[in-house]
């Protein structure tokens, strides 16, 4: 049986778990994220390593990881709430460090792979994988292995265009249009009020209460939702677009963008394609499964 020390990178916790070749977390463990130094996390890495290494042979270490993560030369590009890891070669740090191989890849296309190799779209090849919070973003999985593309922007969703107020100039784009902050400013918007005030889940509690102006504000947002997933699907036309971030965490969120979509399609009169969509089955442990499958596959 093969193992991989796999760790989740994140702007407030470093989250790491020894997994094995079936998908399996063996162990598992958390610790605040290193703020200052990149040395800091190379060497947490090392010394988790070389404590589990008397129990197990690993086969390598897998990362997941906020930004442009490159794992062909080792670099993390853009921008991220861990300012260390872009510049220096994480894979370089790491390998030299530890002897052991290094996968890495960004962190919303771990979620995706941890959906393909043992969620809910084990039995898919072609899959995209929406991330919705307080942006949008995501992943695109072609015959189940990562499509990244030439710029490292796969799956970066977020920056279509959905509108344009034309006496302004501005654009809008998906997750100006179909975040959870969106959302959010809506419901402030069509209040009255700062949208410091609100946040996701007040707008829907307000709603749940016969709001008016958080009913018509969440409405309009599962049309932006329903409207940037029928586009993927005509681009891309997967088996499956599933969605995870916090907007996962909604019981109904399936059945609320059906129902927009199923508007959408009766209304527009063109293609008849309908989405298939479904709620991601992991959460947490996501990062950390998929970026194993990552590493078994690279």
């Amino acid at each position: 049986m093969s193992f991989y020390l796999s760790f989740d990178l994140g702007g407030t916790n470093l989250k790491y778990a020894i997994v094995n070749g079936s998908g399996n977390i063996v162990q598992k463990g958390k610790m605040p994220t290193p703020r200052t130094k990149i040395e800091d996390f190379v060497n947490i890495v090392s010394e988790l390593k070389n404590k589990y290494s008397h129990e197990y042979v690993f086969d390598g270490i897998a990362m997941s990881l906020p930004g442009a993560v490159n794992n062909t030369t080792g670099f993390v590009g853009g921008i991220s709430a861990v300012p260390y890891i872009h510049g220096p070669n994480i894979r370089e740090l790491i390998t030299g460090k530890t002897g052991l191989p290094v996968f890495m890849e960004n962190d919303a296309n771990c979620a995706a792979l941890a959906e393909v190799w043992r969620g809910v779209a084990k039995e898919c090849k072609d899959v995209l994988f929406v991330v919705c919070g307080t942006g949008i973003g995501g992943a695109v999985i072609k015959d189940r292995k990562l499509h990244v593309g030439k710029n490292l922007h796969g799956g970066e969703f977020g920056f279509m265009i959905m509108d344009k107020d034309f006496e302004s100039g501005k654009y809008r784009s998906w997750s100006d249009t179909g975040s959870t902050a969106a959302l959010v400013r809506s419901a402030a918007k069509r209040k009255g009020i700062p949208s410091k005030e609100l946040d996701g889940e007040l707008v829907f509690k307000l709603a749940e209460e016969k709001d008016d102006d958080c009913i018509s504000a969440i409405d309009e947002w599962y049309m932006y939702l329903a409207m940037g997933i029928f586009n993927l699907q005509c681009i891309y036309d997967p088996e499956m677009i599933v969605m995870g971030g916090a907007v996962s965490a909604r019981e109904n969120i399936v059945d609320e963008i059906n129902q927009r979509l199923n508007r959408l399609v009766e209304d527009f009169g063109y293609a008849k394609i309908f989405p298939r969509v479904e709620k991601c089955q992991f959460s947490n442990d996501a990062n950390i499964i998929g970026a194993v499958y990552g590493a078994m596959h690279k």
